[in-house]
């Protein structure tokens, strides 16, 4: 049996990525309202019904943003921790509402889900691995660098959507003030082109078929760059744009390597890629508010 998948929206104005079989499917995230999930999913002839559940990764609003609508129409499964659930502010049903713990794998259906912690600015922060069909499909975005969990879980996989949200001259360039270019340079902020390159060719195994890039800075990346970046890298991969506007081909994901995860300790101590962060040096003169992330 195959594995599908898609993004259906990748970017600051929303997330939202599918994946599933000819019979179900879940999504990671669910940044675009109910009615966009359901107009791209069927302008790829997917058909909404089939869908199970929504895994949260984290509660900023680019991830959660379409999870009441989406809700209300589907009543679909929502997997997503305790802390995190409280850090969104709205409710769901308790019918609705499943809390999920890290290296635990859930079943849902022909699924296997499992979860595992990350390095970002949010309260209790999760990536996932679906395994189906002896495929495994992950989910890396929205991560400062690539702590032993990353790297680890990214090595078993046949698909990944992969965060490279910025280019760190396009960033040290841009408008925006130093704060917030150290906050998104920063442990729990964002994948550099290059920090994303770095895992991918160091740490890419031989069965990796698709490569998603994601979660592109509208301002500080260009996709033509860093699509051709990858591509040089790339020794078979497909490597895909994940965009913010239009929701990507649906592609087809076969096992061609038995593969099993092994047992991942929950320190957080990390394992760090070679590439290294870009601090910026000068200081703001007052203390900035805190702007969320994700809206960059």
């Amino acid at each position: 049996m195959s594995v599908f998948v898609a993004s259906l929206n990748s970017g600051s104005n929303g997330n939202c990525y599918y994946i599933g079989n000819n019979e179900e499917a879940i999504l990671v995230d669910a940044g675009i309202s109910g009615k966009e999930v359901e107009k791209r999913m069927r302008s790829l002839s997917l058909d909404p019904e089939k869908l199970k559940a929504v895994f949260i990764t984290h509660e900023h609003t680019d991830h959660i943003s379409g999870l009441a609508s989406l809700l209300k129409k589907y009543r679909l499964q929502v997997y997503i921790t305790e802390r995190t659930f409280r850090a969104c502010g709205f409710s769901i049903d308790g019918q609705l509402l499943q809390h999920f713990v890290p290296f635990t794998p859930i079943q849902l259906g022909a699924f296997t889900v499992t979860a595992f912690p990350k390095w970002h600015d949010a309260v209790d922060p999760h990536s996932f691995i679906v395994q189906h069909a002896g495929v495994t499909t992950g989910v890396f975005t929205d991560i400062g660098e690539p702590c032993k969990h990353v790297i680890n879980y990214f090595r078993h996989c046949h698909a990944v959507f992969l965060e490279t949200n910025y280019d760190d001259g396009m960033l040290a360039n841009s408008r925006y003030p130093v704060f917030l270019r150290n906050r998104i340079s920063g442990k729990q902020g964002h994948l550099s082109n290059l920090q994303a390159l770095e895992l991918f060719a160091a740490h890419k195994p031989p069965f990796m078929t698709h490569v998603f890039l994601s979660h592109l800075s509208r301002e500080n990346n260009d996709a033509a760059m860093v699509t051709a970046m990858f591509q040089q890298r790339a020794n078979g991969t497909n490597i895909i744009h994940a965009s913010r506007y239009t929701p990507s081909a649906v592609y087809e994901v076969v096992a061609s390597t038995a593969t099993a995860l092994p047992l991942i300790p929950s320190s957080m101590n990390a394992s760090i890629v070679s590439v290294r962060k870009t601090a910026f040096a000068k200081k703001p003169k007052e203390a900035s508010p805190q702007l969320q992330l994700s809206l960059f």
